[in-house]
């Protein structure tokens, strides 16, 4: 190790954030509360004031702020900004683990690794399952995937952020958690306000509706596991049985949905999609089973 390096990697506590918006702002500040030399950069400089005021120190450049520790946490839109910004670091990258906290598809996040290894680098996958304000609470937790012994040797500072959750050495296992858990997500927020629209027509202020509404859906999932001691393990065995709610009691109800919706003058995009799915179960002969059976025609052609 030359004298360089020795320099920039002497004290194994300090991380390096790139990206300052919200939720690397939060970040940044719970790895400083709990002791970390913290190093920052952001494409739009000012952004690190606040959090420089805080105790970070500011890097002039990517490649300085790379240098400055081992672990790299990045925490940007996509991962096309981590090309843009660490474009010209890449001699600094050998040694060193990312840890991409971004959101984008399961693919480029294996193309990503690929990158990072290719210039000498370790890569993590990981996905921040809450929103920037409860970054570091008991809250929090966050999915990761990539090598296991990278994991291991970073599990204490990223356990600082929120339990770590490991999901195995395929870097884009965590990327599709994160995205098969912002489809439940952002469908949900779609339905709320799909609804809060339908009960507006009665004259029912979102006030009076959402806390309603809010209430069925925070229910959802004590009925699900109501209705299956083990959540999952009757769709993994291809078992769909119709004894408590068929495809063709709950396909009734989208229809109603859709009717009504079409009558106030709603747009009709979700309720369609929910519809179609009922439809094409009922079409394949499947209106006795389970309301489960329409992950059929989800899964497609797979």
């Amino acid at each position: 190790m030359n004298e360089r390096e020795n320099s920039t990697r002497k004290d194994d506590r300090s991380v390096t954030v790139i990206g300052l918006g919200p939720m690397g702002q939060a970040m940044t500040r719970t790895l400083l509360a709990a002791g970390r030399s913290v190093t920052v950069w952001n494409r739009t400089a000012g952004r690190a004031d606040a959090v420089v005021a805080d105790g970070a120190k500011p890097a002039a450049t990517p490649g300085e702020a790379v240098e400055a520790s081992d672990l790299v946490i990045l925490s940007l839109t996509d991962y096309q900004a981590m090309y843009d910004i660490l474009g010209g670091a890449i001699a600094s990258l050998a040694g060193r683990t990312l840890v991409n906290l971004s959101s984008d598809t399961p693919d480029r996040s294996r193309e990503a690794a690929a990158w990072a290894t290719g210039h000498g680098a370790a890569f993590l996958t990981g996905g921040v399952m809450v929103p920037a304000p409860m970054v570091g609470t008991e809250a929090a937790f966050v999915y990761y995937s990539g090598p296991e012994r990278v994991m291991e040797s970073h599990r204490a500072a990223l356990a600082l952020l929120g339990t770590p959750k490991y999901l195995g050495e395929d870097p884009g296992a965590a990327q599709m958690m994160y995205q098969a858990q912002l489809a439940v997500f952002l469908t949900t927020l779609s339905g709320l306000m799909h609804a809060t629209a339908m009960l507006g027509t009665v004259g029912m202020k979102a006030r009076e509706a959402l806390p309603e509404l809010l209430a069925s859906a925070d229910s959802t999932g004590d009925i699900l596991r109501a209705g299956e001691e083990n959540p999952g393990a009757a769709l993994d065995a291809g078992e769909h049985p119709g004894d408590l709610s068929t495809v063709t009691m709950m396909g009734a109800t989208s229809d109603h949905i859709v009717e009504t919706s079409r009558s106030l003058g709603l747009d009709l995009a979700l309720p369609l999609a929910v519809q179609g799915h009922y439809r094409r179960a009922i079409e394949n002969g499947h209106g006795g089973d389970n309301w489960t059976r329409i992950i059929d025609s989800i899964r497609g052609a797979r």
